[in-house]
């Protein structure tokens, strides 16, 4: 697998990233979280990221990778109570947060804690920004980050406070490669990747009933790229496009995509290292996406 220099860090980490919040969402079992996890990392992964809120991620992460905690660089978020519809953006919660992450996970240190997309204007703040600092001082978390987009990650990236960004790229969500990307590579920050493949919204027919995936599936209906046949069975050829795609763009060092299959992570990790893709077709999804998009279709969080 191939690894990036993550930024300003020293890290270098795999270009496929595991995100954790579909193990926790959908209940996953530990036996199969442990073989899914244990297999990702006998192939190369070394990212795991996940956060506070995503339901039993946590815990899950801990009890089955935990005994291989130098085997990877563990990445997780915080700034909610339980739930990302139940904010909490205090020094106090922050600080209650990081300390839960590391007993949940089964670790003494995080590699990187990231605020988990609070507003501009509370990270104008500085509170919370503080609490992040001061967890690193005191050696609980080696990085801190921002996770989020638009403006708010605008002002995150040129306030110099944070080592890492992580903001959403993918074939139905291009915002950010012309209005973020530049900013974070002038810093020298790591990247990371959320949402790469657009939530494979286009394999649904008609409107999903998850919100979450309406955005991007009203988008790919307009887009209505020609390597996406939703009738002709080659899904799996469809992902490695859209996930190479994303990997593909300057400033991008590792893309986390979530599965619950445990040998999904390994067939992934097989198309990406077919390296990048051919110019003409990263140049044709990036003059369709300049096309087609309107001024409202901003990057998802």
């Amino acid at each position: 697998m191939e690894k990036r220099a993550f930024g300003r860090t020293g890290m270098n980490v795999s270009v496929l990233g595991f995100g954790g919040a579909e193990i926790g969402f959908q209940g996953i079992d530990t036996d199969t979280v442990a073989q899914l996890l244990n297999g990702a990392l006998d192939a190369g992964l070394n990212v795991i990221d996940t956060a506070e809120c995503y339901a039993g991620s946590e815990e899950l992460i801990g009890a089955a990778v935990s005994h291989r905690r130098d085997d990877f660089y563990l990445f997780t978020k915080a700034g909610h109570r339980g739930s990302f519809d139940v904010p909490a953006w205090d020094r106090a919660s922050i600080t209650f947060s990081i300390e839960q992450s590391l007993r949940r996970l089964r670790t003494d240190r995080l590699d990187l804690v990231q605020l988990h997309s609070c507003s501009e204007d509370i990270l104008r703040r500085g509170e919370v920004i503080e609490a992040l600092q001061q967890a690193k001082s005191a050696g609980k978390a080696r990085f801190i980050g921002y996770s989020g987009d638009g403006s708010a990650a605008k002002y995150a990236i040129k306030s110099g406070a944070f080592d890492t960004l992580q903001t959403s790229v993918n074939i139905a969500d291009q915002d950010a490669i012309d209005e973020i990307l530049p900013l974070t590579r002038e810093k020298e920050m790591g990247v990371i990747i959320k949402r790469p493949i657009a939530n494979v919204a286009w394999r649904e027919k008609t409107l999903p009933t998850n919100t979450y995936y309406h955005t991007y599936w009203e988008r790919l209906q307009n887009l209505k790229y020609d390597f996406i046949d939703s009738d002709n069975g080659k899904l799996n050829e469809e992902v490695a496009i859209a996930l190479r795609f994303t990997l593909m763009n300057p400033g991008v060092h590792t893309a986390i995509v979530g599965t619950t299959q445990p040998d999904r992570w390994q067939q992934n990790a097989v198309e990406v290292a077919k390296g990048p893709l051919p110019k003409e077709t990263f140049q044709s999804i990036r003059a369709r996406w300049k096309e087609v998009s309107s001024r409202n279709w901003v990057a998802q969080g």
